[in-house]
């Protein structure tokens, strides 16, 4: 069993909390693969003291030397990319297939800012004044707190380091709890690229303790959080307050409208893909099926029998379609609201319940669930649920589609 350790000022440093989670397969609750010790207020501290005394020598090494770094970091995740998608895999839970191709998209990312390296380019303007000349530069901001969820925990993550790294900030990265082997396997890779001590630090630890320490110091200049309404909510509001620049990236509702003149194999099969791929657990998620209703009942049919076919199971299996939430408090949720759909007069026509047998009782499994007639006042209609749930809301054209979508 792993211990994980912050990453402060270039040193790995285990936390001197009592306060210790566990790391546990969601796929498999009798595989414990790690703990990890959540760090306290005065840790996160010592991480942005380290990030804005690092902060004054890299934001004077040239953006082309920046950027070979994250190139290095690149080769390196491609080197590691196996490796990554198994433990991302088993502390997640999504399937090794998902995890592969988050992977590579973090691997593309990480590309694409090494390259921007030498494409951040200021303006000449044209002055109305003779004597004056006009142009503009790019400057860091200085410190950024980098704050990311548990479902995409190595794209996420790289897609926020990678540019604020190459624009010449210093990072503190505060993961979500659930995944911490990926987080630090991630600044691993980082480190051995050549990211100077004190530029990237890792903090392991709870958003109300070490993250409210974090996004609250007055060093930390910017934060980009993906995450929670209600979190990003009150981040927003807590930052705006001091002046520093937030961005927040949160929940979502997504629908697909299906018109009478579909290809229905297609709008099936994407369908099912967008609603049970990741375990629904996306913000990109497609919750919502918006069905005119000459096809609803083929529709519904159709995509009825897609989820009663979805190979559940081991997600490291490369035959698994949809792997298990994430935790239980994550599983109980999507519980809840199963019951919800029901209660607010859906009618459920596939799935509905936990999924058990052929080794599912072990792990936080949900049925792919499909409630039919669904409506704009329902809850599962209005709420994120984050997990594998589709509800169908049949409409009589497009007009009507455009309206409740």
């Amino acid at each position: 069993m792993d211990t994980y350790r912050n990453f402060i000022g270039g040193k790995w440093i285990e936390s001197t909390s009592a306060k210790t989670v566990n790391n546990i397969n969601p796929a498999n609750t009798d595989d414990l693969i790690g703990s990890v010790r959540q760090a306290t207020r005065e840790e996160a501290r010592a991480a942005v003291e380290a990030a804005a005394e690092a902060f004054h020598g890299w934001r004077l090494t040239p953006a082309p030397a920046r950027g070979k770094i994250i190139a290095k970091a690149a080769r390196l995740m491609e080197d590691a990319r196996e490796e990554l998608a198994q433990i991302l895999t088993r502390e997640e839970g999504k399937t090794i297939g998902e995890a592969r191709g988050e992977l590579q998209r973090s691997i593309n990312v990480a590309e694409f800012c090494a390259g921007e390296s030498r494409r951040m380019n200021g303006e000449t303007i044209f002055s109305e004044l003779p004597s004056n000349f006009v142009y503009t530069i790019k400057q860091p901001i200085g410190v950024v707190a980098c704050v990311t969820p548990w479902n995409f925990p190595v794209a996420i993550p790289t897609w926020k380091i990678a540019p604020a790294l190459v624009a010449g900030n210093t990072v503190i990265f505060k993961p979500a709890t659930l995944t911490p082997a990926t987080a630090v396997r991630i600044v691993e890779i980082f480190e051995e690229a050549g990211v100077p001590a004190g530029v990237l630090n890792l903090i392991l630890g709870s958003g109300s303790d070490a993250g409210d320490e974090i996004v609250n110091h007055p060093a930390v200049k910017a934060i980009s959080f993906t995450g929670s309404n209600p979190v990003g909510i009150r981040l927003y509001e807590q930052v705006s307050r001091r002046g520093a620049k937030c961005q927040c990236e949160m929940g979502g509702k997504n629908p697909v409208v299906i018109l009478e003149d579909c290809d229905m194999d297609l709008a099936v099969e994407n369908t099912a893909q967008g609603a049970f791929g990741s375990s629904g657990q996306r913000c990109t998620a497609t919750s919502r099926a918006v069905v005119v209703k000459e096809i609803a009942d083929e529709f519904v049919e159709r995509i009825a029998r897609r989820a009663e076919s979805m190979r559940l199971g081991d997600p490291t299996d490369p035959q698994t379609e949809m792997g298990p939430s994430v935790d239980e408090s994550q599983f109980k949720t999507v519980l809840d609201y199963l019951n919800v759909g029901r209660e607010d007069g859906a009618t459920l026509v596939r799935g509905g319940a936990r999924a058990t047998g052929n080794g599912l009782d072990k792990g936080y499994f949900v049925q792919p669930t499909v409630f039919d007639h669904v409506t704009s006042d329902m809850r599962i209609a209005r709420e994120e649920i984050f997990g594998p749930v589709l509800g169908v809301m049949r409409v009589k054209d497009f007009d009507e589609a455009m309206q409740v979508a």
